[in-house]
């Protein structure tokens, strides 16, 4: 969740909670004799979504959500991002030895179906086959025993003699003993409309909204979503399922441990799906995460990928893993796949992944009875650190491709936000808590990044910057309001950096027929010799004069340092902002930038040996009882 807009808290309602959780979210389920870890679906959720995402078929096609029909001669396949079964995931992490794909077929006259596996290396080989005559139900199988490193499991069809239909298309395997209960919290912030359509993505699909055993929609914003038509309409839907909970605006972090502290209160048996309020929601996706966390050998997390909004053929990235030495996250597993079409390309190579992001993710209710709750951080980090500690004690996060949901593309997001603040403290609140850091060379490693920025003439992005290492310096108290407090400082002291504000880009503060646009040339090989340069040319006044337009793809430190007036267009592409060469300015931040860095060199042990001795309070029910200010609702009562 993005939190925006306003940082005021709100009343926490009387709205039900754990004390009259559903029933059904209380007890493991009798499960049937074979579970379905997957369905074919044909199409997609929304119409800005690709089909073949789903199944490719050559020749005439039609469509339904979990039907497809095909013409006479036509060709299809489910070697596509959703139609794929990973089978070297379920192979390296759950129970499951054989499996079966299952399909009643309605053929006009003759129809040939095949299941196809690849290995490691994208070979394509043939596992079992049927020649069909008839209508009825088909089942193709296969042991799962030779996809540990990579491969996947797809259909083909052939229409060979007049039209086929394929539908109940079903992957399965041998059922556990009991399948879990399962939540889904949702966390959002003033994104009512987004939150209400992806609490109507769930209410959609029948057999999705019959696996899930509660939904808890954590609301900590001031346009409440539970006035919203669309909320309203589906509501009903859910029948005792859905509960409505309004709180203060904690960040993700607290309303997303509002969900796992509310599903943890009633049973230590349920598992709980983490969702964003803002994403495109594929409901097969809940489906097949819940299947897998119900077969694997050991309590895993199992979390979705995500593909991009605004592109949504493109995978984020198909694994990440944390840099703790370096304070950096969202970093690529070594060979996963990242910006990549998923139309034109698949994944065959088995990526383990360090941690998975809450846009979509499912938390075992032993993570959550063993390593306590997440910490007060508000946002950014807080999903790193809960699958850091949960790693460290023995909970593995499994990334489950061709699983997953539509988020906001990272890449239109600016860099230079105050959201900046959460992500430099939080890395090093995470960092202190989970690594030995290298005091001296963070502080080299911190000290090069902002010198880049200040060149760039991005001084509000440096007090930022700065802002956050200050305050992780003050220890644990600074998390005891949950953030309520840094988030106001945060994006009230950018006010009196001007090149933080974005402009129109038709009516800019300075005159449109001045502005010359300047494009970058090739990224110089030598980094540290041309900073050097930049920074005595800035320093000296002998930067290039007259006002000059810069693009988001060419707006890189080594270019924008040669000028003293640009503008330069936000990554949102929605507007510009503009940046002035301050020489005062700049040498006052590089002060305190020496400052700081020198304080966290040497205050660097002690502030982490604190964050470490407050850690079990800071996850702790009590704590979080005390954010949520159910302690003194419980009190008056």
């Amino acid at each position: 969740m993005d939190p925006s807009a306003t940082e005021a808290a709100i009343e926490t309602h009387d709205h039900p909670t754990a004390g009259d959780a559903p029933a059904a979210l209380r007890v493991d389920h009798r499960a049937p004799d074979r579970l379905v870890l997957q369905r074919g679906i044909f199409t997609g959720p929304s119409a800005r979504v690709s089909d073949e995402l789903y199944v490719v078929v050559e020749g005439g096609a039609h469509r339904q959500r979990s039907t497809l029909r095909m013409d006479e001669g036509s060709t299809g396949h489910t070697n596509t991002y959703f139609g794929r079964f990973a089978a070297s995931y379920w192979q390296r992490w759950t129970t499951v030895t054989e499996v079966r794909a299952t399909m009643v077929l309605d053929v006009a006259a003759t129809a040939n179906i095949r299941l196809v596996a690849s290995d490691i290396a994208g070979h394509r080989r043939i596992i079992d086959s049927a020649r069909v005559e008839g209508s009825g139900p088909v089942t193709l199988s296969t042991a799962l025993d030779q996809y540990v490193d990579g491969g996947a499991l797809w259909l083909e069809f052939d229409a060979v003699g007049g039209a086929l239909t394929v539908g109940e298309l079903t992957w399965s395997a041998d059922a556990p003993k009991r399948v879990r209960p399962v939540a889904i919290a949702i966390c959002t912030f003033n994104r009512a409309d987004d939150c209400a359509a992806t609490v109507a993505a769930l209410s959609s699909d029948p057999t999705v909204l019959a696996a899930i055993d509660a939904v808890y929609v954590i609301d900590q914003g001031t346009d409440v979503v539970e006035n919203r038509p669309r909320y309203q309409h589906v509501a009903p839907i859910f029948g005792d399922k859905l509960r409505y909970i309004r709180q203060p605006n904690l960040g993700g972090a607290g309303g997303f441990t509002r969900g796992l502290y509310e599903v943890s209160a009633v049973t230590e048996h349920a598992d709980v799906i983490l969702m964003d309020d803002d994403i495109l929601c594929e409901p097969e996706t809940v489906l097949r995460l819940n299947a897998f966390a119900n077969l694997t050998v050991e309590p895993t997390l199992v979390g979705a990928q995500m593909l991009f909004l605004l592109n949504p053929d493109y995978l984020n990235v198909g694994a990440e893993e944390v840099h703790l030495h370096r304070l950096r996250h969202g970093q690529r597993v070594p060979k996963a796949l990242r910006n990549t079409s998923m139309v034109t390309k698949n994944q065959e190579r088995r990526v383990d992944a360090g941690y998975n992001a809450w846009w979509t993710c499912l938390i075992p209710a032993e993570v959550v009875a063993k390593i306590g709750l997440p910490i007060p951080i508000f946002f950014q980090w807080d999903d790193v650190e809960y699958g850091i500690r949960a790693r460290e004690h023995g909970f593995a996060t499994v990334t489950l491709p061709n699983a997953a949901v539509w988020h906001a593309d990272f890449y239109w997001k600016d860099y230079d936000d105050w959201a900046r603040y959460f992500s430099t403290r939080n890395s090093l609140i995470v960092g202190s808590l989970h690594s030995d850091l290298d005091a001296s060379r963070i502080a080299r490693f911190v000290f090069r990044e902002l010198a880049e920025h200040l060149v760039a003439m991005q001084y509000g992005l440096v007090h930022t910057i700065l802002q956050g290492i200050e305050d992780f310096l003050e220890g644990p108290k600074v998390l005891h309001d949950g953030g309520v407090a840094a988030l106001k400082a945060a994006r009230t002291s950018r006010d009196d950096y001007p090149e933080t504000i974005k402009h129109p880009a038709a009516s800019p503060p300075v005159r449109s027929a001045d502005i010359h646009v300047r494009r970058a040339g090739g990224e110089p090989s030598r980094t540290t010799l041309v900073l050097l340069k930049r920074v005595i040319a800035q320093w000296l006044g002998r930067t290039q004069p007259g006002l000059v337009g810069i693009t988001r793809e060419d707006a890189h430190w080594w270019h924008v340092s040669l000028f003293d007036h640009v503008v330069v267009t936000d990554a949102s592409q929605s507007g510009v902002r503009v940046r002035t060469r301050d020489k005062a300015r700049a040498r006052r931040l590089l002060w305190r930038t020496v400052r700081v860095l020198r304080r966290l060199r040497r205050e660097l042990p002690t502030v982490q040996a604190q964050y470490r001795a407050a850690m079990p309070d800071l996850s702790s029910r009590a704590n979080w009882e005390r954010l949520y200010g159910l302690t003194e609702t419980r009190t008056n009562r």
